[in-house]
Order: structure tokens, then sequence, then C-alpha cells
């Protein structure tokens, strides 16, 4: 068996051990998300360090469990923290906690991040809807021996962002009179911020937004079937578009200005999808 599947087959297990509760809904929290699944009605919280196998974030500020239970009536479960390619592990282990979502059950994934507006018509505290992604910059989690119980060795990446829950996204903002961007997110190793020349072959490139994270798990979970959609929050200008430096401080500041109105935005998506 392939050892990455054999690897996620483990953790499966030891979290049904744990817990027979079946999501519909995955999530997974960026910076400044992190206290939103303090809020929903909790059924159950597992500790990372409680899985066996399982790769735990080590940056500042992520909890580091997942969270079962309700928004709404919709079953959830929740991501607190999530793995980073950054931190030293395969991108395997990066996409790993995704994969094991959709097989707990989840059948649609909501993204979330903090990322850096590429775009000048962006603006720090902005929410960009991701209608696309490049990943040019990072290896690829489909690389190596294809999880044919997964997905086909040759996905068709044309759609990784559900154009049907974009509509109701931007249906939802609008209704909430929430301004709402919409672009291409760039994804990037970090954990260093980029360099105004590498945020210039992102615009050139076509990106709109760059950040560490989230467009690895968006292939991870189409590639297994799973309904994608994906937001970023634009907490800062990129480097070289101000004369400002940058510093995760500030990044996280704007982050939580805006968590409330994002808190509630994530709630009416996920009662909506």
């Amino acid at each position: 068996m392939n050892n990455v599947y054999k690897k996620l087959l483990m953790c499966v297990e030891s979290i049904q051990k744990k817990t027979d509760f079946r999501p519909e809904v995955a999530m997974i929290l960026g910076s400044g998300l992190g206290d939103y699944a303090d809020g929903i009605q909790i059924e159950q919280t597992i500790d990372y360090t409680e899985i066996e196998g399982f790769p735990t974030s080590t940056v500042a500020g992520h909890k580091g469990r997942f969270v079962f239970g309700y928004v709404g009536e919709v079953p959830v479960v929740i991501m607190q923290g999530r793995v980073h390619f950054y931190e030293g592990y395969p991108m395997t282990d990066v996409v790993l906690p995704t994969r094991l979502m959709g097989m707990l059950g989840a059948k649609k994934l909501i993204l979330t991040n903090a990322a850096g507006g590429v775009n000048f018509d962006f603006q720090p505290g902005d929410f960009m809807l991701i209608r696309d992604h490049i990943t040019v910059a990072v290896p690829s989690p489909l690389i190596g021996q294809n999880i044919e119980e997964l997905g086909v060795r040759f996905p068709d990446m044309s759609e990784v962002y559900s154009a049907r829950m974009r509509d109701v996204v931007k249906r939802i903002a609008g209704d909430m009179g929430i301004k709402l961007q919409e672009g291409v997110y760039m994804q990037l190793t970090g954990p260093a911020y980029e360099t105004p020349a590498e945020v210039r072959l992102a615009r050139i490139l076509g990106g709109d937004a760059v950040g560490m994270s989230t467009a690895c798990e968006a292939m991870a979970a189409h590639h297994m079937g799973i309904e994608v959609c994906g937001i970023s929050c634009i907490t800062n200008l990129a480097a070289g578009m101000s004369a400002q430096k940058l510093n995760h401080v500030e990044v996280q500041e704007t982050a939580d200005r805006v968590a409330k109105q994002f808190k509630e935005l994530i709630t009416a998506i996920v009662m909506n999808i």
C-alpha cells in the first residue's frame, strides 16, 4: 500500500476511535479566524497531538486541534491551525489534514488565509474570493505515487474553486453589504515575506494576492472530489507596494480587526452552500 495513504488511514482510524461525528463541511481557518470554532455548537475537540502520525502546527497563535460541531444545523469539522510547508513538513503531510477531513465525510471545504495584496486596487482589510491559483513556486501535493483511492493520476484543474460556491459567496456578501474582491491567489513557500521583485513577478503572472498556504490544500481536496471555496483576508500590501516594512504582528492586527465581519460571512456561507 502507498505509504502516504497508509499514514492517512492511520490518522483516520485514530480519530474514529475518538468520535463517530460525520461532517458535511470542512473548514481550515487562517490568521484572525482561529477562535471562530470556539463560537459554534461544539460536540468534540481532538488535539492534533492525540492523532497518531499527524503533523502538528508550530505557528504561534494556532491552537492545533480539530473541532467537531454544528454551524446552525450543518455538521462541520474545523481545523484550528493548519500545517505549512515552510515548517519543514513534506507536502503530503501539509495536505494530510485536508484529505483526512474528506475521508471523515466532508464534501465541501472552506479555506481561509491571511494574504498580501499584490493588486494595487486592494486595501488591507479587504476580503478576496479566490477564483484561481498559481502554484509554480511550491511542489504539487500530487507528486509521487498516485493514491487511486482518492482520485485519478491526472486530475483536471480547470475549476479548482467551485463556480457554484463562488456565486453563493458573492450573493451572500452583497446581501450583507460586505465588500468582496475576487482574484488569483499565488502560493509561495515562505516563511520569509516576498521580495519586491517576487511581488512584481506575481503581478506579471496574474496574481492578485500572495500567501504561504491554501492552494496546495485546494488541489488535494479537488483531486478527491471535494467542492472548494477559498477566501483571503488581505492583511497588507505586499513588499515594494508601500514604504512600510512587513511583520507578522501587523498582519495579525489587520486580521483581528476584520475578524468579526469575516466570521459573520463564514457562518452565512456554511449555512447556504
